[in-house]
Protein backbone atom coordinates (compact mmCIF):
# COMPACT_ATOMS: atom_id res chain seq x y z
CA UNK A 1 0.00 0.00 0.00
CA UNK A 2 2.84 2.42 0.80
CA UNK A 3 4.33 1.42 -2.31
CA UNK A 4 1.54 1.75 -4.22
CA UNK A 5 1.01 5.38 -2.55
CA UNK A 6 4.29 6.78 -3.39
CA UNK A 7 4.54 5.55 -6.83
CA UNK A 8 1.67 7.36 -7.75
CA UNK A 9 2.00 10.67 -5.11
CA UNK A 10 6.21 11.42 -5.86
CA UNK A 11 5.10 11.92 -9.46
CA UNK A 12 2.04 14.67 -8.90
CA UNK A 13 4.06 16.18 -6.31
CA UNK A 14 7.08 16.79 -8.58
CA UNK A 15 4.71 17.98 -11.68
CA UNK A 16 3.14 20.50 -8.98
CA UNK A 17 6.67 22.05 -8.32
CA UNK A 18 7.48 22.45 -11.79
CA UNK A 19 4.00 24.07 -12.70
CA UNK A 20 4.90 26.66 -9.35
CA UNK A 21 8.44 27.11 -10.48
CA UNK A 22 7.36 27.75 -14.15
CA UNK A 23 4.56 30.56 -13.12
CA UNK A 24 5.90 31.93 -10.30
CA UNK A 25 7.29 35.61 -11.78
CA UNK A 26 11.23 35.91 -11.31
CA UNK A 27 12.48 39.13 -9.71
CA UNK A 28 14.71 41.56 -12.12
CA UNK A 29 17.97 41.20 -10.81
CA UNK A 30 19.39 44.31 -12.57
CA UNK A 31 20.19 46.13 -10.39
CA UNK A 32 22.72 48.39 -10.04
CA UNK A 33 24.57 50.07 -7.47
CA UNK A 34 27.06 52.64 -7.17
CA UNK A 35 30.29 52.93 -4.90
CA UNK A 36 28.02 55.84 -2.98
CA UNK A 37 25.58 53.40 -1.89
CA UNK A 38 25.12 53.33 2.23
CA UNK A 39 23.71 50.77 3.96
CA UNK A 40 22.76 51.20 8.01
CA UNK A 41 22.44 48.92 10.50
CA UNK A 42 19.25 48.48 13.22
CA UNK A 43 19.60 50.90 16.37
CA UNK A 44 18.87 49.52 19.42
CA UNK A 45 16.68 52.48 21.29
CA UNK A 46 13.01 52.24 23.04
CA UNK A 47 11.26 54.52 20.31
CA UNK A 48 8.60 52.88 17.96
CA UNK A 49 9.50 55.02 14.72
CA UNK A 50 11.16 53.65 11.70
CA UNK A 51 13.50 55.65 9.38
CA UNK A 52 15.98 55.20 6.26
CA UNK A 53 17.94 57.32 4.29
CA UNK A 54 18.23 55.95 0.38
CA UNK A 55 20.75 57.80 -1.37
CA UNK A 56 20.28 57.45 -5.24
CA UNK A 57 22.92 57.82 -7.80
CA UNK A 58 23.55 57.88 -11.51
CA UNK A 59 24.95 54.58 -12.59
CA UNK A 60 25.53 55.77 -15.85
CA UNK A 61 29.28 56.70 -15.56
CA UNK A 62 30.01 53.54 -13.28
CA UNK A 63 28.60 50.57 -16.17
CA UNK A 64 31.17 52.97 -18.84
CA UNK A 65 33.97 53.18 -16.60
CA UNK A 66 33.32 48.79 -16.01
CA UNK A 67 32.97 48.20 -19.33
CA UNK A 68 36.35 50.39 -20.22
CA UNK A 69 37.74 48.32 -17.37
CA UNK A 70 37.43 45.27 -18.75
CA UNK A 71 38.63 46.30 -22.41
CA UNK A 72 42.01 48.00 -20.85
CA UNK A 73 40.55 51.08 -22.66
CA UNK A 74 42.96 54.29 -22.22
CA UNK A 75 39.35 56.28 -22.22
CA UNK A 76 38.91 54.40 -18.57
CA UNK A 77 39.44 57.03 -16.56
CA UNK A 78 37.11 59.66 -18.30
CA UNK A 79 34.21 57.68 -17.64
CA UNK A 80 32.69 60.36 -15.75
CA UNK A 81 33.58 62.95 -18.36
CA UNK A 82 31.75 60.85 -21.25
CA UNK A 83 28.54 61.14 -19.33
CA UNK A 84 28.72 64.63 -18.43
CA UNK A 85 29.57 65.47 -22.24
CA UNK A 86 26.86 63.25 -23.44
CA UNK A 87 23.94 65.07 -20.81
CA UNK A 88 25.45 68.27 -22.22
CA UNK A 89 24.93 67.94 -25.49
CA UNK A 90 21.76 65.24 -25.34
CA UNK A 91 23.54 62.55 -27.09
CA UNK A 92 23.47 58.50 -25.30
CA UNK A 93 27.10 58.46 -23.78
CA UNK A 94 27.05 55.02 -24.73
CA UNK A 95 26.81 55.70 -28.06
CA UNK A 96 29.73 57.88 -27.69
CA UNK A 97 31.20 54.59 -26.21
CA UNK A 98 30.12 52.52 -28.79
CA UNK A 99 31.40 54.39 -31.52
CA UNK A 100 35.15 54.64 -29.81
CA UNK A 101 34.57 50.75 -30.01
CA UNK A 102 33.64 50.41 -33.22
CA UNK A 103 36.11 52.84 -34.51
CA UNK A 104 39.23 52.36 -32.79
CA UNK A 105 38.80 49.55 -30.55
CA UNK A 106 38.59 52.03 -27.41
CA UNK A 107 41.32 53.80 -28.13
CA UNK A 108 43.73 51.53 -28.65
CA UNK A 109 44.05 52.11 -32.69
CA UNK A 110 44.45 55.68 -33.14
CA UNK A 111 46.53 57.84 -35.07
CA UNK A 112 49.90 58.85 -33.07
CA UNK A 113 48.89 61.40 -30.50
CA UNK A 114 45.57 62.36 -31.50
CA UNK A 115 43.29 61.33 -28.88
CA UNK A 116 40.69 60.34 -32.00
CA UNK A 117 39.23 57.54 -30.70
CA UNK A 118 36.40 58.08 -32.71
CA UNK A 119 37.69 58.09 -36.60
CA UNK A 120 36.24 61.98 -36.30
CA UNK A 121 37.31 63.77 -39.68
CA UNK A 122 39.99 60.55 -40.57
CA UNK A 123 39.78 59.58 -44.44
CA UNK A 124 42.96 59.15 -46.68
CA UNK A 125 45.94 61.21 -45.33
CA UNK A 126 43.63 63.73 -43.43
CA UNK A 127 43.92 62.75 -39.24
CA UNK A 128 41.76 64.96 -37.34
CA UNK A 129 44.04 65.41 -33.88
CA UNK A 130 42.89 66.80 -30.38
CA UNK A 131 45.00 67.74 -27.45
CA UNK A 132 43.28 65.58 -24.68
CA UNK A 133 40.54 63.20 -24.59
CA UNK A 134 38.22 65.32 -22.90
CA UNK A 135 38.76 67.89 -25.95
CA UNK A 136 37.92 65.05 -28.10
CA UNK A 137 34.92 64.01 -26.60
CA UNK A 138 33.17 67.46 -26.68
CA UNK A 139 34.19 68.07 -30.43
CA UNK A 140 32.37 64.59 -31.07
CA UNK A 141 29.26 64.98 -29.18
CA UNK A 142 28.75 68.42 -30.11
CA UNK A 143 29.40 67.65 -34.05
CA UNK A 144 26.70 64.47 -33.18
CA UNK A 145 23.94 66.17 -32.14
CA UNK A 146 24.29 69.57 -34.19
CA UNK A 147 25.05 67.56 -37.61
CA UNK A 148 23.18 63.90 -36.76
CA UNK A 149 20.85 64.04 -34.09
CA UNK A 150 19.54 67.86 -34.55
CA UNK A 151 19.12 66.72 -38.01
CA UNK A 152 16.88 63.57 -37.60
CA UNK A 153 20.06 61.34 -37.62
CA UNK A 154 19.11 59.00 -34.74
CA UNK A 155 19.89 55.28 -35.43
CA UNK A 156 22.87 53.98 -35.53
CA UNK A 157 21.81 52.84 -39.41
CA UNK A 158 20.92 56.76 -40.19
CA UNK A 159 24.28 57.91 -38.68
CA UNK A 160 26.11 55.72 -40.83
CA UNK A 161 25.21 57.19 -43.80
CA UNK A 162 26.85 60.38 -43.35
CA UNK A 163 29.80 59.49 -40.88
CA UNK A 164 31.12 56.22 -42.80
CA UNK A 165 29.20 56.32 -46.04
CA UNK A 166 31.52 53.80 -47.57
CA UNK A 167 30.21 51.10 -44.73
CA UNK A 168 26.49 51.29 -46.46
CA UNK A 169 27.97 50.01 -49.38
CA UNK A 170 29.54 47.24 -47.70
CA UNK A 171 26.40 46.34 -45.84
CA UNK A 172 26.18 48.15 -43.04
CA UNK A 173 29.00 46.52 -40.40
CA UNK A 174 29.21 49.65 -39.06
CA UNK A 175 25.67 50.18 -38.29
CA UNK A 176 25.32 46.31 -36.91
CA UNK A 177 28.85 47.12 -34.88
CA UNK A 178 27.40 49.86 -32.81
CA UNK A 179 24.11 47.91 -32.27
CA UNK A 180 26.19 45.27 -30.61
CA UNK A 181 28.40 47.69 -28.48
CA UNK A 182 25.65 49.34 -27.75
CA UNK A 183 23.87 45.68 -26.39
CA UNK A 184 27.14 45.19 -24.26
CA UNK A 185 26.89 48.33 -22.58
CA UNK A 186 23.10 47.58 -21.11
Amino acid sequence: MWLVTFVLAAPAALMAALVALMITPVPDQRQVLSAATEVYAAQTNNSSSISALITAADGRALIIRNYLRVHNSPLEPFSDEVVRVGDKYAVDPNLLIAIAQQESNLCKKIPLDSHNCWGFGIYGDKVTRFSSYPEALDRVAATLKKKYIDQGLNTPEEIMVRYTPPSVEKGGAWASGIHQFLGELQ
